[in-house]
């Protein structure tokens, strides 16, 4: 499973695979294998992205096409 969806929010935040990497605190290669779909994402670095990019694990993951968390579920989840 590759995972599209990385690329598109980075570069929709005009960063390169070691700055996103550098945010996240782990290494370019690791990144990298992640939006390639050679590793799984796990769960930490899913919730690390998810509030950096202020969209949900199912957006990351293809599960939906909302891209934006609606205001209730931020306020359910706190994360303002």
């Amino acid at each position: 499973m590759t995972y599209q969806r990385l690329r598109d929010l980075r570069e929709d935040y005009d960063l390169n695979q070691t700055e996103i990497a550098k945010i996240i605190n782990m290494s370019q290669t690791g990144y990298s294998q992640y939006e390639t779909g050679t590793n799984d994402i796990p769960t930490k670095i899913l919730i690390k992205l998810a509030l950096f990019y202020d969209t949900s694990i199912d957006y990351i993951l293809g599960l939906t096409d909302e891209k934006k968390l609606i205001k209730e579920k931020k306020k359910k989840l706190k994360i303002n």
